[in-house]
């Protein structure tokens, strides 16, 4: 964590009664922030853990709104654990991906807490707790700073199709009720700027950042399988395209290798089918969610075929660990990978995912260590968690000044 050096602070001695301390700075004010956001689970789900987590460490008073229908046995468990230290409480309520009728319960509801917990900041997270925190009423004496973070969200759908542009209007309008983007990412900051259009709100990028623990190295397990995907079960995710190169590599190459497939979404039963269907069920093992350092120690090489992304949690982790990767080169994948971004692969080409993937599982040990750990350092050097948690509540405050608040 970046701590500011302590003001310069002078004794008295008690024969010198003149001596003089140094003035102390003002304290930065208590928040009261309301993180809303729609399915504990995934990359969206762990920022705002660390950065509520962080808050509330700090001395602020926090407070979750969420999904109660996403998330499984696991986001009830780390959010029940979570729950005793959210002085705003944690209110969790069924909501939609896409909009619904019940979208209007959700904002009443959303809009009756704001009145009772009267939050210093609304922050929204996705494009659903977007929509909430900034469409929620907040009644006549209440001005809380409307903070959003897009996650990619919204601005991952592909510019041109009818969604794209029913969601970057409605990303327009609601940029009216929007005191500070908090971007995750160099790439959804782009994004806005090329579909949305120039604002005077004040915008940031805030890099989602990992703990100095997760740069630990992971001990390999014995038994271990060429490669690992960890992630979503969809095919924005590019799962099916990592499923096609592994079978042009076994057609093409004679190399039958393995892949351990940790995760779970929508398309799971089409995507088992998908294996079958290529002749791959013996090289494929699927296997639930799972915590991502015991799925790493399982594999030589994780591939991460996605299609679209903002800034992935499952590469930082990753690549903070020193494991080898193999990336499609998009969103801000580019911005993880720095100096090693020509390496990436692009988006939907099978061949050149199965050409990269055989590079890297035949590369010379020693050589593929060095990359790894040269990525590790990398990622050291500028995605740290407490300096995301910082930003995060300086974008707060300079928003507030911004607006002329006392």
């Amino acid at each position: 964590m970046h701590v500011a050096a302590s003001p310069l602070r002078i004794v008295a001695d008690p024969a010198a009664p003149n001596v003089a301390e140094a003035p102390r700075p003002a304290p930065a004010p208590r928040e009261r922030i309301l993180h809303v956001f729609r399915a504990p689970v995934g990359g969206l789900f762990r920022h705002v853990l660390d950065v509520a987590r962080l808050q509330v460490a700090a001395g602020h008073e926090v407070g979750l709104f969420c999904d109660a229908s996403t998330g499984g046995a696991r986001a009830d468990a780390t959010l029940n654990e979570l729950a005793p230290h959210l002085a705003l409480g944690l209110t969790r309520l069924p909501m939609r991906r896409n909009p619904h009728p019940s979208d209007l319960t959700a904002l009443a509801t959303l809009a009756g807490l704001v009145r009772r917990s009267r939050p210093t900041v609304l922050h929204g997270h996705g494009s659903k707790g977007g929509l909430f925190a900034r469409l929620a009423l907040t009644g006549p004496d209440a001005r809380p700073v409307r903070a959003y973070t897009p996650h990619g969200g919204s601005f991952n759908y592909r510019p041109g199709s009818p969604l794209h542009r029913l969601y970057m209007l409605a990303e327009r309008v609601l940029t009216l009720r929007t005191d500070v983007f908090l971007f995750e990412s160099d790439y959804i900051a782009g994004r806005y700027r090329a579909y949305v259009g120039p604002t005077d709100r004040l915008v940031r990028v805030v890099h989602n950042g990992i703990g100095a623990e997760e740069f630990a190295p992971i001990a390999p397990a014995a038994d271990r399988f060429d490669l690992v995907y960890i992630g979503e079960l969809r095919e924005a995710k590019g799962v099916p395209v990592l499923f096609e190169a592994l079978a042009r590599l076994r057609r093409e190459h004679g190399r039958s290798l393995t892949l351990l497939v940790v995760g779970s979404g929508p398309d799971d039963v089409a995507l088992r089918k998908r294996v079958a269907d290529l002749g791959l069920a013996q090289a494929v093992q699927f296997e639930p969610p799972q915590p991502i350092r015991a799925a790493l120690s399982r594999a030589t090489v994780m591939v991460v075929p996605s299609l679209a992304e903002s800034l992935p949690y499952v590469i930082l982790e990753a690549a903070a660990a020193a494991q080898p990767l193999v990336s499609t080169d998009v969103g801000g994948i580019p911005e993880i990978f720095g100096p090693a971004a020509p390496a990436l692969v692009p988006p939907r080409n099978a061949a050149a995912l199965a050409e990269a993937i055989l590079r890297k599982v035949d590369q010379d040990p020693e050589l593929r260590r060095g990359e790894a750990a040269a990525l590790s350092a990398f990622v050291r050097c500028r995605f740290s968690m407490n300096q995301m948690a910082e930003d995060g509540l300086a974008g707060y405050a300079a928003a507030r000044a911004g607006r002329g608040d006392a």
